[in-house]
């Protein structure tokens, strides 16, 4: 499969986090999830790959090209950042009118049918547009200069549950034609149980797990068992542990293979929440 974003080995060091050998690639026509806790490298890799700021060592490659020729490849990439934003002053008609210089496959049509669906005022000054307001129109400008590629930076917070289900189902038909793909970093992982193709999971500045949501909440998943069920587990058989309470949450990465060497009937679905808790808390 093509891939549109290829990272390989990219660092960024700062006086106290470090970004390490992140690698992972995001293929043509797909949504990736980016997940993390706050803190773990998650925007500062979008920076990076931005060209917003610059790495230490590593390869960036968007579409086949070095990230250096930015100017040839901008034009194809819609962004939504989490700080991201906009001068109070301007009206969703100046924003318009200033994309229209910007970019050459600035749509003004598309704009405007973006603004009228999210029910969002063509001539109110921002400063006047709740959060999520603003926020919708972030993610109405990243759509209507037709990118190639979303990169999306919490793009669906601040948003009500109805709002973000619009802005969901408007990201599933981006990547309609299997041309398009999106990298989305978020908190919600339940949208990405929804939407994303593939997730991969950074933890402290370096990728932990890249591969595809089915193969994870299919084949990966959560044994709760006693002290002394633990015991008898082979340490080459789990991931990671967490202990409670009253019991022990194994995660495994092949439940097939488990529940046929441990005779044990039940093991739990796992989630993304789940996963994230016990890699960044469990023990090993």
């Amino acid at each position: 499969m093509e891939n549109v974003i290829e990272i390989k080995n990219l660092c960024k060091k700062y006086d106290n986090f470090e970004l390490k050998n992140v690698s992972f690639n995001l293929p043509k026509g797909t949504i990736m999830g980016f997940i993390g806790e706050n803190g773990a490298g998650k925007t500062t890799t979008i920076k990076l790959i931005l060209n917003i700021i610059k790495e230490n060592s590593g390869d960036i490659k968007i579409f086949g090209l070095d990230k250096k020729y930015d100017k040839k490849i901008k034009e194809d990439i819609g962004v939504v950042l989490d700080d991201m934003f906009f001068p109070e002053i301007l009206t969703p008609n100046d924003i318009n009118k200033s994309m229209k210089h910007m970019y050459k496959n600035w749509d003004t049509v598309m704009f405007n049918n973006y603004l009228e669906e999210f029910n969002l005022p063509t001539n109110k000054q921002i400063k006047t547009f709740s959060k999520g307001m603003r926020k919708k129109l972030e993610i109405v400008t990243a759509l209507s200069h037709h990118p190639k590629i979303l990169i999306l930076d919490e793009p669906t917070s601040g948003l009500d549950p109805i709002a973000r289900v619009e802005v969901i189902d408007i990201f599933q038909h981006f990547i309609e034609n299997e041309e398009c793909s999106i990298l989305l970093s978020s908190h919600i992982t339940t949208d990405l149980e929804h939407i994303a193709d593939y997730i991969t999971f950074i933890n402290n500045g370096e990728v932990i797990l890249s591969k595809t949501k089915d193969e994870l909440l299919d084949n990966y998943g959560i044994v709760k068992c006693s002290k002394e069920e633990f015991k008898k587990i082979d340490k080459k058989d789990y991931i990671k542990y967490k202990k409670n309470k009253y019991e022990y949450d194994v995660l495994v990465s092949n439940k097939k293979e488990f529940r046929k060497k441990y005779n044990i009937s039940v093991i739990d679905k796992i989630t993304l929440d789940d996963l994230m808790v016990i890699m960044i808390k469990g023990e090993r």
